[in-house]
């Protein structure tokens, strides 16, 4: 009978789930902790109007390019799949309300989420972890500022103005592409498709995906900022700090997803 490689032994293991409880712990405190001081320093914060506006240029203005390119798909597969899905059992004059409604409350404020948190979480990550590792972050304490209301307080507040503005893109460009699809392809005309979102249209379907949008933008901007203030070990150390920030803050926004559902719609 052979012996168990030390690798796998039953004391290895429970020393690495260990070690990975006690790095969850310290990372859920100091994330409250980083969160704690940026609300503290917020009025401070706003007073650099500066920072904020370089930081909604950076996070909303520059991810409006990939954000139109993904929502135009993304209508247009939404419209695609609905007709599939509905055209035995529902009238095709109900398509502009599957679409629309798939749209605001659901595809537009995720897929945007997901997709600037690839793009401005891995950015914000790189950005302050490069900063980290090169002491820039230790030079402005010497210089008596704040790197969390210098540097984070304004990618949070850019965060949550911008992805609910960036949502509200998404949802016209992703029912654009579903309506044209629907009248190239589909053969339903642009007026049918317009008055089926209107005959079930709430706001409470717009303002929940504006709402989630919200959140989002809030877990996209401190992820990247915490995983960024964490990293060490060089250019390695950087790297894997954007890694985190990107898988992390994908999966919060996914449970967020589910827990603001449950609470606006449960």
């Amino acid at each position: 009978m052979s012996k168990i490689p030390f690798a796998h032994t039953p004391e290895n293991v429970f020393r690495l789930v260990g070690r990975k409880t006690i790095a969850f712990f310290e990372d859920v405190g100091g994330l409250a902790v980083m969160i704690k001081e940026m609300l503290w320093g917020l009025p401070k914060a706003v007073t650099r109007f500066h920072l904020i506006i370089e930081q909604m240029h950076a996070m909303g203005v520059n991810s409006l390019p990939l954000v139109a390119l993904v929502s135009i798909f993304t209508g247009a597969v939404t419209a695609v799949q609905a007709v599939y899905q509905i055209s035995d059992y529902v009238p095709i004059r109900y398509l502009g309300t599957m679409v629309g409604k798939a749209v605001m409350i659901e595809l537009a404020p995720v897929l945007t989420a997901l997709v600037v948190a690839g793009r401005v979480g891995a950015g914000i990550a790189a950005e302050l972890g490069t900063m980290k590792v090169t002491e820039q972050i230790d030079a402005l304490q010497t210089l008596a500022l704040d790197p969390v209301e210098y540097l984070v307080t304004p990618r949070f507040i850019a965060g949550v103005l911008m992805l609910p503005i960036l949502t509200v893109f998404a949802d016209a460009i992703a029912v654009a592409g579903g309506m044209g699809i629907s009248a190239a392809t589909l053969h339903v005309p642009p007026h049918t498709f317009i008055n089926g979102m209107r005959s079930f249209f709430k706001s409470m379907d717009l303002f929940s995906g504006l709402f989630k949008a919200f959140v989002f933008g809030g877990i996209i901007s401190i992820i990247g900022c915490y995983q960024g203030f964490k990293t060490y070990g060089g250019a390695e150390g950087v790297g894997r700090s954007t890694t985190k920030a990107v898988v992390l803050a994908s999966v919060l926004i996914l449970i967020s997803d589910y827990i603001v559902a449950t609470i606006l719609f449960g």
